[in-house]
């Protein structure tokens, strides 16, 4: 199901298609260059399928277009996933790059909960490393779901923060893997 989604603020103008049960094909185009490599891999990791546009107010600097961008695509996310039914609802991965490790454990609780702790300060290029945690933080919150994102060790901050989104993406896609023998998977009844 292709879930389209559009957002206009003074600050930001977003569009955006997605297809949770996808190959990986992305057309992506936030006008920061880094972020934009960042989105492409989570996609391709998670096997989403993602277009995504973002006109943002870079002549001030990225924030606005890297959190709101985590906003709509935490949203369409959401969209796609609940209810939850028949599927894992748990997932995690760790990926490594280079002398880089990064955990990510997730849980589709449909409660929003982010334990961020990726040690990475300064640049990657013009992109702002602390912006990775507005990131994560608006996905999260919109999606909502618990997620847990741990460096186990790095130096590189390339490595540590497309590591971070790879693991992200790995566990959302092993969360979301179908298992009809589930049902609804909580002992509530409903998530």
């Amino acid at each position: 199901m292709m879930i389209e989604k559009e957002r206009t603020t003074k600050e930001t103008e977003i569009r955006l298609r997605l297809e949770l049960y996808g190959s990986g094909k992305t057309q992506i185009d936030t006008g920061v260059g880094f972020f934009d490599h960042m989105l492409d891999a989570f996609a391709r990791h998670a096997l989403l399928d993602l277009e995504l546009s973002c006109k943002g107010d870079l002549h001030i600097d990225d924030h606005h277009t890297v959190e709101d961008v985590g906003i709509v695509l935490g949203q369409a996310l959401g969209e796609a996933i609940y209810p939850v039914r028949g599927m894992e609802r748990f997932g995690n991965a760790v990926v490594v790059m280079d002398e880089a490790a990064v955990e990510c454990d997730i849980d589709l609780s449909n409660r929003a909960y982010l334990v961020y702790d990726l040690p990475v300060a300064g640049k990657v290029g013009s992109f702002d490393t602390e912006l990775a945690e507005e990131f994560f933080r608006a996905l999260v919150f919109n999606l909502p779901i618990t997620c847990h994102i741990v460096a186990q060790r790095g130096r590189n901050r390339h490595h540590m923060l497309e590591a971070a989104f790879k693991a992200l993406a790995v566990a959302l896609r092993r969360a979301t893997a179908p298992n009809e023998r589930i049902g609804i998977p909580s002992t509530k009844g409903v998530l």
